[in-house]
């Protein structure tokens, strides 16, 4: 996330008037995969969507996902995002998620009262990356609160579980959870896998040191149809990954998770690379940090992350505006410019962002103007 000054970003939240840039690109010569195409191939242009800031002015939109069936107040084809920081722009203290139309109609999903919960979430309520919605309209969201928008009060957290009204049913705490910094879902009849990065095992002791103790936890829930879901097993599969504080992004550790074949992607920011956990819906213990696919080159501090439909691996950058395709081979074949405000270019302003077909394209948040963005065909 960039510090910038709470005016200027209420000012670029207010202007959510669509504007339209051409994506600067480089690609390599290597095909994606079996067409040879990227994904991102015919993907140039980039368009302000809507201002993610709600009534209550929460910033910094971190988690984005895409509604794929309407139920409730959720409609299919609409963007849920997440707000990590309050109006004052503390970070770990947002507690707000909107829901954004492919047109620009932004209305409030939820705003979740921490003195209110159902259960338990220590620390309270800042609303991270790690956002998934469910079958049935469940829709799962990390919580990473401090007291102060400081890491000194950075605290465990939970994952809050909201209905498709937008109503906050059950929390998931404890048994590994500690700092739920990104997550991605895989669901088969009434069985549900999450799969979580947590980024404070020992962290905020570091006091801006390594530490290598990140995780990832796989969370089996078991559905049902009125109720929320349960919590069945709790598996951790993959471990010491780098984390550390920082004054400008809170924590940096591992983020972005994405599945494809039973390969779990995680995009572990500090160490500059992109990591793969095999056997990861099954698996019984860690592997440890996975196998490395892809490292540095275009790669700068890869956070987000998304599976294109043919597998490849979508990750935006903490350290430049970019959005990186990479195959499971580790290949990196197309990069877009997604920002390049700031100092240097684009730095802190991309998070979240989800995939969405047919036509393709890439919905993105941009914590630099509080908005939601698209990449698409020109």
């Amino acid at each position: 996330m960039r510090l910038v000054s709470a005016s200027r970003l209420a000012v670029a939240a207010v202007a959510a008037v669509t504007a339209i840039m051409t994506a600067g690109q480089t690609a390599s010569a290597v095909p994606a995969d079996g067409d040879g195409k990227p994904f991102l191939g015919p993907l140039h242009t980039v368009s302000t969507i809507a201002s993610t800031v709600p009534a209550n002015g929460d910033l910094n939109p971190y988690g984005t996902a895409l509604v794929k069936k309407s139920v409730g107040d959720l409609r299919r084809g609409n963007v849920l995002v997440s707000n990590f920081n309050n109006a004052a722009n503390q970070q770990g203290t947002g507690t707000t998620l909107v829901q954004i139309s492919p047109r620009g109609t932004t209305t409030l999903f939820a705003q979740i009262d921490p003195q209110n919960l159902p259960g338990p979430c220590p620390g309270g309520v800042g609303l991270t990356t790690a956002l998934s919605i469910l079958p049935g309209g469940w829709v799962v969201v990390g919580s990473l609160p401090t007291a102060d928008g400081t890491s000194a009060t950075a605290q465990a957290g939970c994952l809050l579980v909201l209905d498709s009204h937008g109503k906050v049913r059950e929390t998931f705490s404890g048994q590994g959870i500690n700092g739920p910094w990104d997550m991605t879902a895989k669901s088969s009849g009434d069985k549900t896998d999450l799969f979580v990065t947590n980024v404070l095992n020992g962290t905020v002791a570091g006091g801006g040191d390594i530490v290598r103790r990140g995780t990832v936890l796989r969370i089996t829930l078991r559905t049902h149809d009125d109720r929320p879901p349960t919590r069945v097993a709790t598996t951790v599969i993959g471990s010491g990954f780098a984390q550390k504080t920082d004054p400008a992004a809170l924590v940096i550790g591992p983020t972005g998770v994405g599945l494809r074949d039973g390969t779990l992607y995680v995009a572990d920011t500090v160490d500059n690379r992109i990591t793969a956990i095999p056997d990861a819906p099954t698996r019984r213990t860690s592997a440890g940090i996975g196998k490395v696919v892809s490292t540095d080159q275009h790669l700068n501090g890869p956070l987000g992350m998304a599976i294109t439909p043919k597998g490849d691996i979508l990750t935006v950058n903490g350290g430049d505006g970019n959005i990186v395709e990479t195959t499971p081979r580790g290949v990196q074949v197309a990069v877009r410019t997604l920002d390049t405000s700031g100092s240097p270019p684009g730095a802190g302003a991309l998070f979240g962002l989800a995939i969405a077909e047919d036509p393709d394209r890439v919905y993105f948040v941009d914590d630099a103007t509080n908005t939601l963005n698209l990449l698409s065909r020109p």
